[in-house]
């Protein structure tokens, strides 16, 4: 019977394979219009990533606010996430790279014909080629480890020319972490052809000796965290994601649910501590200026809150008939509202919390109580007449001092 979180069974990840979270909130998620992520913005999102486990973190390096970012972050002494870099196909950027003293960076490489023609203005694919392997061998050869960033890869000559590009690059260096960036969201998360689908470039990269593949999925399909979950089915061991999904355009995959979905879902998979994700979506808000959505999967607002009547009865009961995963592992908190669908056992439930705090014990109210009913018929007749909004904890508190005042003045007639 599956009753309890535990009944339902996990799911497993079929190449067996470790799978490791790399975050891009501090570069990628600075691009997002509108937002101006200051420096000790970074360091305390370096914070949060670090007391969750992520394994890595990238940035920009090309102001000197980045700079001392990076430097405070260093500073911190965590070895989790490991700092890297980001640099475009030239030994300057990777100059960048070297001074900080960084292990790791990306290049990016970009590999459709939009990108290299009319954004870079290459004359030839080949020509392109030729610049990014000259950066990568700069890179290998001052002993940096290498993200090769495939920039746009869903709308590339995957067979053509992403294929053998890819060979040279393996040739050099066969532990190159090979990112699938999907930067308009062309991809597919199923075995499809080229150049959409996602799995079958994974695969194929497998197939030529690839040992690191990287998945950094765009959202503006809304297939962004789906198909990094997929990738990371067909053999991907490296996700890149952004906490909230912050980004360029409409962002990219969103970090926060596929931590969830692989700590709660995944059998065996425990490396993540998702405690803080609450208090790092209320930070973004209040301190960034991300506006969350009320509804928005495992950080919103509502995610844990109950209104309906058939719902709240349910949760009452039993939390697991409506909710996906208990509210603790995220930080997070369950609470009830009074609204137009409420019923008798939320509202029963709410009295029952103020009355326990008004008097300092516990008591239980019978659904049949004149008070109760009387308050029930109040709140249904304020929507009746017009109200357009829930009611407030305090709100609540003064109607049940005035509904439920005879008990409070020490009538114990419940």
């Amino acid at each position: 019977m599956f009753r309890r979180y535990e009944d339902m069974p996990k799911i497993k990840l079929p190449e067996g394979h470790e799978v490791f979270i790399s975050d891009s909130t501090i570069r990628e998620g600075a691009q997002m219009p509108g937002i101006v992520m200051k420096k000790e913005h970074k360091v305390k999102i370096y914070e949060f990533l670090h007391e969750i486990g992520i394994e890595k973190t990238e940035t920009f390096l090309y102001n000197e606010s980045d700079r001392q970012a990076v430097k405070e972050m260093l500073d911190l002494g965590y070895k989790k996430p490991e700092v890297t870099g980001w640099a475009r196909a030239n030994p300057g950027d990777i100059d960048l790279v070297l001074r900080m003293d960084l292990p790791e960076t990306g290049i990016l490489m970009s590999v459709s014909d939009a990108h290299i023609f009319d954004k870079i203005g290459f004359k030839r694919r080949e020509e392109a080629a030729e610049r990014y392997l000259k950066a990568l061998d700069y890179a290998l050869a001052h002993g940096l480890r290498v993200r090769c960033h495939l920039e746009d890869i869903t709308r590339a000559d995957i067979e053509g020319f992403v294929l053998p590009f890819v060979k040279e690059i393996l040739e050099r260096d066969k532990n190159v972490i090979l990112r699938i960036c999907d930067t308009l969201n062309y991809g597919i998360p199923f075995m499809a052809e080229f150049p959409y689908s996602i799995p079958k470039i994974i695969v194929t990269f497998k197939e030529m000796g690839a040992k690191n593949i990287e998945l950094h999925i765009h959202d503006d399909f809304g297939m962004g965290t789906t198909i990094s979950l997929a990738g990371l089915w067909y053999g991907a061991n490296w996700c890149n994601a952004t906490f909230l999904g912050m980004g360029e355009r409409a962002g990219v995959a969103e970090l926060e649910k596929i931590l969830a979905f692989l700590e709660f879902r995944v059998e065996g998979f425990h490396k993540y501590n998702l405690g803080c994700l609450s208090r790092f979506a209320e930070y973004m808000e209040q301190e960034v200026g991300i506006r969350i959505p009320k509804n928005k999967a495992v950080v919103g607002e509502n995610v844990f809150a109950h209104e309906s009547g058939i719902h709240t009865d349910g949760v009452l009961k039993n939390p697991f008939t409506y909710e996906p995963f208990p509210p603790e592992l995220v930080g997070a908190k369950r609470h009830f509202i009074i609204g137009p669908t409420s019923g008798t056992s939320v509202i029963k439930h709410k009295v029952e919390q103020i009355l326990g705090e008004l008097l300092g014990t516990n008591l239980t109210l019978d659904k049949s109580d004149a008070r109760l009913k009387a308050l029930q018929d109040f709140i249904k007749s304020s929507y009746e007449g017009g109200r357009s909004s829930c009611f407030s904890d305090s709100e609540l508190e003064t109607l049940v001092r005035h509904f439920f005042a005879d008990l409070l003045q020490g009538d114990s007639g419940v």
